[in-house]
Parts: structure tokens; sequence; C-alpha cells
């Protein structure tokens, strides 16, 4: 699918309400990337190229989530840090990408945004509580590349 076509189907507003609400009860952060043009083989190297482009590795706690998603390819991923994947393990990640397949092979692109982001949310919360000294470290906005 056309990147620009996937982009007009979004809700936005909706998917920057989710991580906000998300980072809300965590120190945690949360990032959603949508690649342009194509991408060859396994998208999982280029969410981690990504994760280290945006600098999400620079986080505090190195509890940042990055929600990746090729729509010409029709591929996806999600990356935790260190500090988050020690907590949750692959078996996580793999959960979160098969409830995200599902949805986007219905063409629900939103929601399958906004569940990665509310399930990321939940074992940010578990795991990195807010505190009071917690902070915003990252834009809540989709970032296009």
């Amino acid at each position: 699918m056309r990147t620009k076509k996937f982009l007009s189907q979004l809700d936005h507003d909706r998917i920057i309400a989710a991580i906000k609400a998300a980072e809300a009860t965590s120190s945690g952060q949360i990032r959603v990337f949508l690649q342009r043009g194509k991408l060859e083989g396994d998208p999982l190297p280029s969410a981690q190229k990504k994760f280290r482009q945006l600098g999400l590795e620079k986080t505090t706690e190195r509890n940042a989530v990055l929600v990746f998603v090729a729509p010409r390819a029709q591929k996806f991923a999600v990356v935790g840090d260190e500090g988050v994947h020690q907590k949750c393990g692959d078996q996580f990640w793999r959960e979160l990408v098969e409830k995200m397949r599902r949805h986007f092979l219905r063409e629900d692109f939103t929601e399958a945004l906004v569940e990665a982001i509310d399930e990321a949310g939940k074992l940010l919360a578990r795991h990195f509580p807010k505190t009071s000294s917690s902070q915003n470290e990252l834009p809540d906005e989709i970032v296009e590349g």
C-alpha cells in the first residue's frame, strides 16, 4: 500500500492520544515511525537502526519503545530498548507483532497501532512506573521518513 494512502487512513489524533496515555502511567517513552518507500527483507534491522537514529537509546532508564511501520512493504516491527527488553524478552515482542498483524490484515491500521501502544504502555507502567521526577523525554508525534 502506498504510504500516502496508509497515512490518510490513520487517525493521528487517536494514536498520539494513545502515546500520551501510555506515557502518563510510566517513565517509558513510545514513538511511532512510518517508513516511506521500499523496504527489503526483515523489518527488524531497519527498525533497530531507526531506533538509534531517533535517539531512543538515550532515555534515562533505557525504556523506550519504537513501533516501526513500512506501509508500502506491508511490514512492521516493534523494538524495545535494553531496559524494557530485559523485563519482557522476545516472546512479548512476537505476540505484540502478531496482534498488530491481525489488525493490519483487516486494514484496521489505527487499531493496530493503538493496541501496540497500549500493550507497550502496560508493560512500561508495570516495570517503569511514573515517578515525580519522570519527564517526557521524546516527542509524542508520529515520525515519517
